[in-house]
């Protein structure tokens, strides 16, 4: 039954999506982060942010959304830039590409607002860094930013975007403005959306490596061929059901998950876990899962596959208790049911528990908190992911 409920999901994509397949340039979102607001007190005048990404697909064009979202005055942004990143925050000589906005090069974002640059053309292969560079000029308020980047960036005096270094600049763990970069070219299929919190953002990885698993699942994608971007929409301590770090999942679903150009595949991962253990009092299995189907009718009706994962194990946590693990157990029950709803599984509790205790992780995979995975935790997360999930909708091209 599973089957063909998934032949149907890819049936109706296939229909959704042959106008745009007709165009085969359609935008895809390659990398993206969730906005959230910055309480820190923390404001930009006359400095410039290098901002460091790792594309997950690759294409010939280019463009970059600046968000001020969460903002609280107007956001003036000039002289930005991209560039392929060299090593720390220096940039591989000649590939420097300035950006416009409207034909401009300075835009100013109204609070609440988001602005896409120009198309720029920059080819740029899978799994390429980038080095995005703006100027804000004028006090920029309040940030919208991503508190955890699990990644290096700069901030630096003076209207530099288009330095070959910054020889001085000071080291930031945070993303401020840039929420997305998206690719156009002939042969990309589209993108999956990761939606989770900090095991889907990559808490515990190493920093600076890419070993969130997001970011292998990215790899195992480009090594088999697959053309499709991989948008990491965690956030460390997001629930599904009460709002607390950032807006819960179902709230943020429309912009995280629905607006992204270019998605056809959803991955929903680990926000429950957080329900359980710092809501009291705890939800019980069924407000778990009637949430889920609400968000899963949600992509349907966008004509998206949605891909649940099982919870992963977290006895030991600080705030694991033992009548949570029940209810854990019953949404995992849930999503390997045949009449959940889900398109597809991905089994991260099978791949992380220790077989003799299955409330905990494997040894060899925790990171000794009982709760987040380490680098191996997140590759064997990446590697229970089965590509052929993908396999049957790639060959043909979407976008928004």
């Amino acid at each position: 039954m599973r089957r063909l409920r998934i032949a149907g999901r890819i049936f109706a994509l296939l229909l959704a999506c042959m106008p745009a397949c007709a165009q085969k340039t359609q935008w895809v979102g390659t990398w993206a982060t969730a906005p959230m607001r910055d309480d820190s007190g923390r404001h930009f005048t006359g400095e410039t942010l290098r901002q460091i990404v790792r594309i997950s697909v690759g294409g010939s064009e280019m463009r970059f959304r600046i968000s001020n979202l969460f903002g609280d005055q107007p956001l003036r942004v000039e002289d930005a830039h991209v560039a392929l990143r060299g090593s720390g925050a220096s940039v591989v000589a000649g590939s420097d590409k300035p950006m416009s906005f409207h034909g401009r090069s300075s835009v100013v974002i109204a609070p609440g607002a988001e602005v896409e640059s120009d198309p720029v053309s920059f080819a740029a292969p899978a799994l390429s860094q980038l080095a995005i560079s703006f100027y804000l000029p004028a006090q920029a308020g309040a940030a919208t930013f991503h508190p955890a980047a699990h990644g290096t960036n700069y901030i630096a005096s003076g209207d530099v975007g288009g330095a070959a270094d910054l020889r001085e600049a000071r080291e930031s763990g945070s993303y401020y403005f840039l929420s997305n970069v998206d690719v156009r070219g002939r042969d990309v299929s589209g993108a999956v959306v990761t939606l989770g919190a900090s095991i889907t953002e990559g808490y515990a990885a190493s920093d600076n490596t890419n070993r969130r698993w997001p970011d292998m699942l990215a790899e195992r994608l480009a090594t088999a061929g697959l053309k499709i971007g991989v948008l990491n929409e965690g956030i460390s301590g997001n629930r599904l059901l009460v709002e607390g770090a950032g807006q819960n999942a179902e709230e943020r679903f429309e912009r995280d998950v629905l607006s992204q150009p270019g998605v056809r595949w959803v991955i929903f991962s680990d926000d429950p876990i957080n329900d359980l253990g710092s809501t009291r009092p705890a939800p019980n299995a069924e407000l778990l899962i009637a949430a889920t189907r609400r968000i899963i009718a949600k992509a349907h009706e966008k004509h998206m596959l949605f891909f649940c994962s099982t919870l992963t194990p977290y006895e030991g946590a600080n705030y694991w208790r033992p009548q949570d693990e029940q209810v854990r157990e019953a949404f995992n029950a849930f999503v390997r049911s045949r009449d959940s709803g889900c398109d597809g599984v991905v089994d991260q509790d099978l791949a992380t528990h220790d077989p003799e205790h299955p409330g905990r992780f494997l040894p060899v995979y925790d990171s000794g908190d009982h709760l987040h995975p380490n680098d191996a935790g997140h590759k064997a997360i990446a590697d229970a992911i089965d590509l052929a999930l993908f396999h049957a909708t790639a060959k043909s091209g979407t976008g928004r």
